[in-house]
């Protein structure tokens, strides 16, 4: 097991990840780490799976499915366009309930959380 580390710029906090697996960041001090996507990225918050069929039957851990939806909690400052070199803004904002493919994004844990980190190009659609 590969294991890299950097430092987060302008904080004193350690970011830690596992090379192959989840990225996990940790703080060395227990406050929230913020993070802010760069460029067409965006981080979303997954939903809870569901624990329980609409009949009422629970369901075990091995039998639940990741949710394919979610909310955005932070946004990067949009798409490059190469010829003018401007962003083009996206077209979900900050706080969309979205559905987006299965195999979506890149998984990060950020103090206990688990989030995706994903471009808008992995999202279907906004649930409303």
């Amino acid at each position: 097991m590969q294991i890299v580390g950097q430092n987060v710029v302008g904080t004193n906090k350690f970011a830690t990840c596992v090379a192959g697996k989840k990225e996990s960041f940790r703080t060395e001090e227990n406050q929230n780490m913020n993070v802010k996507p760069l460029g067409d990225k965006l981080l979303v918050q997954r939903a809870e799976p569901q624990k329980k069929t609409d009949s009422g039957i629970y369901l075990p851990e091995s039998a639940k499915d990741k949710p394919r939806e979610g909310t955005i909690i932070a946004i990067g400052n949009g798409h490059l366009n190469h010829d003018t070199g401007d962003r083009i803004p996206f077209t979900v904002k900050k706080g969309d309930h979205v559905l987006f493919t299965s195999y979506a994004g890149t998984d990060i844990k950020i103090d206990n959380e688990e989030y995706l980190i994903m471009t808008e190009d992995d999202i279907l659609g906004i649930i409303e």
